[in-house]
């Protein structure tokens, strides 16, 4: 089934928008506590929508764990990933290693096969990887990587929680889930850096804060899961999940036109490398994305 013109149109926006979001996240969190600014977009995407979506028939367990592995484990460490010198566009570039992640929890938990195809993909893809990391020109650190990589495994997770729950409607899920988002990043963020920390991230609060949050709370968030879902109820995913790489072109682009980002010469041969990487393990002729896509329950933003 091929996609129609304005539903390819639609699905580009939204990559143009989450790809952005990178650059948003940045704006925020280079400027106060990553997991605070994290809290107040969840905050933000839930109320006051949560009022007129009914609440998906699912056990509150499942609502819980979602919002914590979403909220913390996905956006609270990939916010981290930038406060600790991950350039915009790389994080985006990076997270995509949620594909692989996502074929690893698939053969773990579902007895999924992974083609010799899906196989030479994640190494290229992981070659890559390791490449951008060792040619930095400083918009790759350690430390970035690690958190980033920690989001990466959360992804698929998140994909798991949805599968268990047996919902049917994933955007009321998404946006009940996202209820439970915000406590427990307040919680770490009071852990790791006390209550001081708090009261300077509120002191500090500004014009751009504001603009990060919101711009990730409602075009990212509300309103690209709106879209995404829809386009997943009517097309297959082997025909949405390859296009999500365009987040990372966009992210890159963004990154370069508002912060001058920019990747070295080999950086830019292995991201293309760990790009196609993903896109052959993507690829409709990859076993895992037919039988069970747990990227496309949890697309990324």
């Amino acid at each position: 089934m091929s996609m129609k013109g304005k539903d390819i149109l639609l699905v580009t926006l939204v990559m143009i928008i989450w790809g952005v979001n990178f650059s948003a996240i940045k704006l925020g969190v280079t400027q106060l506590d990553p997991l605070i600014v994290a809290a107040a977009r969840f905050f933000f995407a839930t109320f006051p929508i949560i009022f007129f979506v009914r609440r998906p028939p699912v056990a509150w367990k499942y609502l819980l764990a979602y919002g914590f592995i979403f909220g913390t484990g996905i956006w609270g460490m990939a916010s981290c990933a930038i406060t600790f010198g991950l350039s915009s566009g790389m994080a985006s570039v990076l997270l995509q290693m949620d594909v692989i992640t996502s074929v690893l929890i698939g053969v773990w938990l579902y007895k999924e096969k992974v083609s010799l195809q899906m196989g030479l993909g994640i190494t290229i893809a992981l070659a890559g990887v390791i490449i951008s990391v060792m040619y930095t020109n400083g918009n790759v650190t350690l430390l970035g990587v690690i958190f980033i990589f920690i989001s990466a495994i959360c992804w698929p997770l998140a994909g798991v929680v949805i599968r268990a729950s047996g919902t049917k409607a994933a955007f009321s899920f998404n946006i009940w889930g996202m209820l439970f988002a915000p406590v427990p990043l307040v919680f770490l963020s009071l852990v790791i850096n006390g209550f001081d920390g708090l009261m300077t991230t509120i002191e500090n609060w500004n014009g751009q804060v504001w603009f990060s949050i919101l711009f990730q709370a409602y075009p990212t968030t509300v309103l690209g899961y709106w879209v995404w879902n829809k386009m997943v109820l009517k097309y297959p995913m082997s025909k949405l999940a390859p296009m999500t790489l365009l987040t990372s072109v966009f992210a890159l682009l963004s990154g370069f036109m508002i912060y001058r980002e920019q990747l070295s010469t080999i950086q830019w041969i292995s991201c293309s490398a760990f790009l196609l990487g993903i896109l052959m393990v993507l690829s409709p002729t990859a076993s895992f994305i037919k039988s069970s896509s747990i990227k496309g329950a949890s697309a990324q933003e």
